[in-house]
């Protein structure tokens, strides 16, 4: 469909539908091939490589950070630019992103390339453990000019009204991933080398297949001459940093959260709170497709400056991300002793007890998780990076830290109630921001 017509004709429940499914879905297929990366690892090359897996993946992930600071901070302005019918700045910022992606990914390949036996043996590793953890790091950096842009052309393509399209890609890039790891560990007996490689292929050749409409003029988006401006690239920067901030502060909230549970529960805690994560990495992807599909129509209406649509887009996302959040609380409080079987089968009764209480505990959560990641998502979506910073850093970093303080005594269990505390005070602060901007969200249409 017509980019013009989809987001500024569709009734906005049906838009939502259109673009929030397909969003959700593709979050889903890439936070289910993270959880098969792992487990093929695991299954055919041991724990030694499933721990260098881990201790290589947070570089990789402060490499695709900054594709994704740049695909996503374009994104924004390239919206409100065609929603103003300023097709030619669209595409020129659409242009310069592209090229702004694959210079970071050879800047960022060739220093993590060069710096990946370094990095690994600053962290205490040796040996055989040290070589497949570098390995690992070394593929992806090789690999990075031509696959840290996947991330971007997806928002692209949901700009240019390929919501379907989209979907399709990423699902592609997590099969096509899976069936190659498949084939180069478990068949072809090959080291931890290929999983990182079986990964990149994927990622290159739907990479490829998803600039065929931009390649052949047949998007809205098209290439032309850049022209880069320190105007454009700050917007972009500024747009995107809300997202690169989160993926850091939650790395290191990560990080002092181990650190702690060691201390108080050692490994068994340690274990409990990685199932948490994994519950999360299954409902955080959904909520964020859901939101995030919908910043392209939300964008393109506010620069367009019809104001009483963008709000009754915003009003289907803030019920549907309500009503998935609530169930979700519902599922993790009422199956926690299932949820924790699927990651550890052979759990004893001390082990469950302690998961079956975190996990109650860790329900709460998403009664008002999904306000503050709402309005989160709006801020970007309208082009208003300070609120939406200042929401995605406290969530992941600031109110984790005071709450640790704030609930020590409470040992373990103040852990566990740490991500409800958070939830809730980022609701709050949310709030105050909708209500201190109400009156230009309530601006009328022009």
């Amino acid at each position: 469909m017509n980019s013009h017509e989809l987001f500024t004709k569709t009734p906005p429940v049906k838009l939502f539908f259109l673009a929030s499914i397909p969003g959700a879905v593709s979050m889903l297929a890439s936070a289910l091939y993270q959880t098969l990366d792992g487990i093929f690892v695991g299954q055919f090359l041991g724990e030694a490589a499933f721990a260098a897996l881990n201790l290589s993946m947070p570089f990789v992930v402060i490499n695709f950070s900054l594709a994704d600071l740049i695909g996503y901070g374009s994104a924004v302005p390239i919206s409100i630019s065609l929603g103003k019918k300023k097709d030619q700045e669209a595409n020129n910022l659409f242009t310069c992103s592209c090229i702004l992606i694959i210079a970071a990914g050879i800047l960022m390949g060739g220093v993590m390339f060069l710096a990946a036996p370094t990095l690994i043996r600053l962290l205490g590793a040796e040996g055989a453990f040290a070589s497949m953890a570098v390995q690992y790091l070394q593929v992806y950096a090789l690999c990075a000019p031509v696959t840290t842009i996947i991330f971007a052309v997806d928002n692209y393509l949901r700009i240019c009204g390929y919501i379907k399209g989209s979907m399709l890609i990423n699902i592609m890039m997590s099969v096509l991933s899976a069936v190659m790891e498949l084939l180069f560990l478990g068949v072809l007996g090959w080291g931890i080398w290929a999983a990182a490689l079986a990964t990149c292929i994927g990622m290159f050749v739907c990479t490829v297949i998803a600039f065929f409409p931009f390649f052949r003029g047949k998007a809205l988006l098209r290439f032309c001459r850049p022209r880069f401006e320190a105007r454009s690239i700050g917007q972009i920067i500024v747009c995107g940093s809300p997202n690169f901030l989160n993926n850091i502060a939650g790395r290191i909230t990560s990080i002092l959260m181990n650190v702690i549970l060691i201390r108080l529960g050692g490994e068994t805690a340690v274990s409990v709170y990685g199932i948490l994560m994994f519950a999360e990495g299954f409902i955080q992807p959904l909520l964020y497709g859901m939101c995030d599909s919908l910043q392209p129509a939300v964008g393109y209406n506010w620069g367009a400056r019809r104001f009483s649509r963008v709000r009754a887009i915003e009003k289907c996302c803030f019920t549907a991300s309500g009503i998935f959040s609530l169930f979700a609380a519902l599922i993790i409080a009422v199956f926690p002793e299932q949820i924790t079987a699927m990651f550890m089968a052979d759990a004893g009764i001390e082990v469950l007890d302690l998961s079956v209480t975190a996990l109650r505990l860790f329900a709460l959560t998403y009664i008002t998780r999904w306000f503050s990641f709402s309005t989160q998502s709006y801020m970007l979506a309208i082009e208003k990076p300070l609120p939406a910073s200042l929401i995605s850093i406290s969530t992941a970093l600031v109110f984790p830290v005071i709450l640790v303080g704030a609930l020590w005594n409470l040992g373990l269990t103040g852990i566990w109630l740490n991500f409800a505390g958070t939830s809730v005070l980022a609701a709050v602060m949310s709030l105050i921001i909708l209500t201190r901007l109400r009156r230009e969200l309530m601006i009328p249409d022009l």
